[in-house]
């Protein structure tokens, strides 16, 4: 499916059937977040895949009882760095340069700029940015899943400090900040599959400057 095709496609499914998603598709969705660009490709958040059921329950119990958490063939949970470090952006940098095949000191002052732009602005500054970083690779997931004619439901409704427990998130260093619930829709269920999609004109929407 070609993406605007796929975007007009999809909807934020309030009812999940069940259905199993393939695992190739889960992969390639996964793929398409994982390339996400990030603010100096830190990527600071990773993502959690979540299909035991159990555990499902668990986070829709402090999800408000959203059911398609638990009616989803997959749950993604992204979680970003709940602060910036010199340690942490230097472990990116060196796989960077040795990726590339280049010295491991060549990204050195670029990292102590970074570093000093970063280090006096606060934990509450940091873990928004590294949030703000785990959104573009969540609005790619859901482009991805658009196109393999997944359902996705993007959710901010749930109470992170409760999932952070569920996944031991703090002991890792991170923060849950977004669920992506990946299955099936219910049409017969669900009230707004029918509804027509309304988005702001493009007239509206955008300004051009000459």
């Amino acid at each position: 499916m070609k993406l605007l095709d796929a975007l007009k496609w999809r909807y934020a499914a309030k009812k999940m059937n069940g259905q199993v998603v393939p695992q190739e598709k889960i992969d390639y969705i996964l793929e398409a977040a994982r390339l996400a660009p990030s603010s100096s490709g830190l990527q600071p958040y990773k993502i959690f895949v979540i299909t035991n059921k159990e555990l499902q329950e668990k986070i829709k119990t402090v999800g408000f009882e959203q059911s398609q958490i638990v009616d989803a063939s997959h749950v993604l949970v992204f979680a970003a760095w709940d602060g910036y470090s010199l340690e942490k952006i230097s472990e990116v940098f060196e796989r960077t340069t040795a990726e590339r095949g280049i010295p491991a000191s060549a990204m050195d002052e670029y990292k102590e700029r970074l570093w000093g732009m970063y280090k006096d602005l606060g934990q509450e500054w940091h873990a928004n940015h590294a949030a703000k970083q785990a959104y573009i690779s969540f609005g790619l997931a859901i482009a991805a899943a658009a196109e393999q004619e997944v359902d996705a439901t993007p959710m901010e409704g749930f109470i992170p400090a409760e999932v952070d427990k569920l996944l031991g998130l703090n002991e890792l260093g991170l923060k849950s900040v977004l669920v992506l619930p990946l299955g099936y829709r219910d049409a017969s269920n669900d009230w707004l599959v029918n509804l027509k999609k309304v988005r702001t004109p493009q007239s509206e929407f955008i300004t051009e400057i000459k």
